[in-house]
């Protein structure tokens, strides 16, 4: 299934808002896409999935009508095309902290003359039958997702924003304030500050900004700053919380 307007949309800073898919099994993503998300991302950096599943949570991503990515382990090459192989829309590349790595990213993603992704008969070109049609379309279709997380990438983010096939510039706030050290009491206006850098670099630059919160409840705020392209928290968080929710009622009257 192809979603077209997924790259021009995130693209353009229009309001995206998705989560995280760490449970390593059809049913729980498509459940999850089946919610209203816009898309779902696949965790395969941090959750306990394997290559081997992605096919598969793609699909059922697709079936519950919401755009499949994937957050790939890392910024190289064959984890990206076999994200895209799969059928993923887009990726989400973690711990790009300069513009080097920033344009490594975008040729892995890319089919030359921009880049240097290789083609291969894939789910994402019908297994072959359509690769040429596949090849024609992808760079201009498919979403790359850069994630700003460590103290090194503020320090280079209006070299990162001026690299034309980033489409958009996520935070990370959780690891960027691990990088920074922002804890005690004055790690949140730390970490704001460094967080507020990048939001104006990317103003500047008109390029898109992704986000990840842990709950829905300050989209509207960090909207206005300019953040447009949300993850929300993941399946694994919404399961516990509901389940918290449940349990910690359980026995009153």
């Amino acid at each position: 299934m192809a979603h077209s307007g997924f790259r021009k949309k995130g693209r353009s800073g229009a309001l995206l808002r998705g989560t995280f898919a760490a449970i390593p099994h059809p049913v729980a993503a498509e459940v999850t896409a089946r919610s209203g998300a816009d898309f779902v991302c696949i965790d395969w950096e941090h959750a306990q999935i394997d290559r081997s599943d992605i096919e598969n949570l793609v699909r059922a991503i697709e079936t519950g009508g919401a755009v499949p990515m994937v957050r790939v382990p890392g910024n190289n090459a064959e984890a990206i095309a076999a994200a895209l192989d799969a059928g993923a829309e887009g990726v989400l590349v973690p711990r790009v902290s300069s513009a080097a790595e920033a344009i490594a990213a975008a040729r892995a993603m890319r089919y030359p003359p921009v880049g240097e992704r290789g083609a291969g008969p894939g789910r994402a070109s019908a297994y072959g039958y359509d690769i040429s049609r596949y090849i024609e379309k992808a760079n201009g279709r498919l979403l790359l997702a850069v994630q700003v997380e460590t103290g090194r990438a503020v320090e280079a983010i209006d070299e990162i924003v001026a690299v034309e096939e980033v489409d958009v510039v996520f935070i990370g706030p959780g690891d960027l304030a691990v990088s920074l050290g922002a804890f005690g009491s004055d790690g949140a206006a730390k970490l704001e500050a460094a967080m507020e850098r990048v939001l104006s670099a990317c103003r500047a630059a008109r390029k898109a900004v992704g986000l990840f919160r842990p709950d829905a409840s300050d989209l509207a705020r960090w909207q206005a700053a300019g953040a447009s392209f949300f993850i929300v928290a993941s399946d694994t968080m919404f399961l516990g919380a509901a389940a918290a929710a449940s349990f910690g009622t359980a026995g009153e009257s």
